[in-house]
């Protein structure tokens, strides 16, 4: 069925009421946090954030006496947008309850837009976007790209898992195999894993051990279903793929973080169908496409679109090889979404 288009006065009451519903909220917090800091708070020390729900966030207690305890903590009004992986300073107060005063520095963050164009963090101080995909829902390879590139811009090595290897079939194994040669030629580390079954879910704990990871992908993938057999205590939701679209239900509303007994830890983000590239300038781009670091400046106009122009490198690389056709259908689409001013 098409999605209902809304009209401008639509538009208007829908963000009317958002906005009043936010103040309403604000104003809440900004009681508490009163009636908080009015109280006993303890001594400052580090935390770690390990989930966010609306003005709020789960902090994980570092030091001292609390460590390893959780709080529910409230944000000071000029601190900025927290999310799941941040360091922090926070005080404690009564009943598992604190006040988080300030935000220590991000060695890096994953960052995407949201549906208003907004720069929104997803994720902090990553060392590894795992980049999660299976049979179904099919997977699309420029999806994959843009996880990619976001990896590059943000400085996070990417892995690529392919989940739900037991539904791997006559049918669909030569697309997927395709996919896969594409990312394995270009260097890129693949593991294909079962979470049901637990075939290769040996090999993946290695690779997660002692890096602090971030699950991403479509829903319906199995993310939810590899947390739990990694970690079988913590028994997250899983939910089934629509029968209408084969698309995956959301069963992760908010990123959240877990610990290995052996070292490192896990943040779990919500499933997204897409993944937007506006905050990233053609040259970013560019840079996401490995393959094309020695290309790129080598085509005989400054100014070349990479389309039909004689003399193009890259024109030149996917005729002998040097580039896929997937590679560039995906580059092109990505290049075409992009905002005008990232030109």
């Amino acid at each position: 069925m098409a999605k209902r288009q809304l009209n401008r006065r639509q538009n208007w009451r829908i963000e009317k009421i958002q906005g009043e519903r936010a103040a309403r909220a604000a104003k809440r917090e900004s009681s508490a946090l009163e009636a908080l800091e009015g109280g006993d708070l303890g001594p400052e020390q580090h935390g770690l954030v390990i989930a966010h729900f609306g003005v709020q966030v789960e902090v994980e207690a570092q030091e001292g006496e609390l460590k390893g305890q959780t709080f529910r903590c409230h944000l000071r009004a000029n601190l900025p947008a927290l999310v799941t992986g941040d360091t922090v300073v926070w005080r404690a107060g009564n009943q598992g309850i604190g006040v988080i005063v300030a935000q220590l520095p991000r060695k890096t963050e994953l960052c995407r837009p949201d549906n208003r164009g907004q720069l929104k963090p997803v994720a902090a101080n990553v060392d590894m976007i795992v980049i999660v995909f299976a049979p179904m829902p099919e997977p699309h390879a420029n999806l994959i790209d843009r996880y990619l590139i976001a990896a590059e811009h943000a400085g996070i090595r990417p892995f690529l898992l392919l989940n739900k290897a037991d539904l791997i079939d006559d049918q669909n194994a030569p697309a997927l195999n395709a996919l896969l040669d594409v990312y394995r030629q270009l260097g890129y580390p693949v593991l294909e894993v079962s979470a049901h079954h637990g075939d290769g879910m040996q090999q993946l704990k290695e690779q997660l051990n002692g890096r602090i990871s971030v699950f991403v992908g479509q829903s319906g993938v199995g993310k939810s279903s590899l947390v739990n057999s990694l970690l079988p205590e913590v028994n997250l939701r899983v939910g089934p793929l629509s029968e209408l679209s084969g698309q995956g239900t959301h069963t992760t509303t908010t990123a959240r973080l877990f610990h290995f007994p052996g070292g490192g830890q896990l943040i779990d983000s919500p499933g997204i169908r897409e993944f937007g590239l506006g905050h990233v300038s053609r040259a970013d781009v560019e840079a996401g496409f490995i393959e094309f670091n020695d290309l790129i400046g080598r085509c005989r106009f400054r100014d070349c679109k990479h389309d039909r122009e004689p003399g193009c490198a890259l024109l030149m690389a996917l005729e002998d090889g040097r580039v896929q056709q997937q590679r560039m259908n995906s580059y092109r689409s990505i290049i075409a979404s992009l905002p005008e001013s990232s030109y």
